[in-house]
């Protein structure tokens, strides 16, 4: 999978990795002190940043894996942080990872605009909460509880992990920090053809 790829790539996609596995540790804890005011769908609407890291390595780097893989290394990272979660945390970030991935194949890696970053976000969520309903136990709560749940995941993937992840990706590219990769190259065919 990473045949085709170059260093600065996978030296960049590792650094967001570590970067967002701390984020992510942070916020779970930020999370939990919210959802001791407000409940556990405290969680739910918080989820779109443990989605972030793949949305904007995909956006930057424009190549099968590099959502999966970015989010799967953050879990790792987290994991080494100590989340509690332990070594479950690495499938649980392989899961969100399928679902952003899943979103850029269906368009052939060819496609990165808000909608797409947005939809990517949703795969995430929806991914992430097929596996949580069933390791989880969501069958056990009202399922008007459960649709509320599913509801906000994906809002919060979508705003937080998709508009929210090209937001810093576009935010970075401004600042030239990213001339070389293949965001900056199809910004630049952008501005030729407009």
């Amino acid at each position: 999978m990473l045949k085709s790829w170059k260093l600065k790539e996978v030296v960049l996609m590792s650094l967001f990795a570590v970067v967002f596995g701390i984020v992510y540790l942070v916020f779970v804890h930020v999370s939990n002190l919210w959802a001791a005011l407000i409940g556990p769908l405290a969680y739910e609407w918080m989820f779109g940043i443990w989605f972030i890291v793949s949305i904007i390595c995909m956006y930057i780097i424009r190549k099968p894996g590099a959502a999966f893989m970015s989010e799967t290394m953050a879990a790792a990272i987290e994991v080494l942080l100590g989340n509690a979660v332990g070594p479950r945390l690495l499938l649980s970030g392989a899961v969100q990872g399928l679902g952003a991935e899943a979103a850029f194949a269906v368009t052939g890696y060819k496609h990165f605009s808000l909608a797409i970053m947005m939809l990517a976000g949703a795969g995430s969520a929806v991914f992430s909460f097929v596996y949580g309903y069933f390791v989880s136990g969501y069958a056990a709560l009202d399922p008007s509880f459960v649709a509320l749940m599913f509801s906000l995941r994906v809002i919060s993937g979508m705003v937080i992990a998709g508009i929210g992840g090209k937001f810093i990706a576009d935010s970075l590219l401004a600042t030239g920090s990213l001339r070389g990769y293949a965001v900056a190259r199809a910004k630049k065919g952008d501005a030729r053809v407009g």
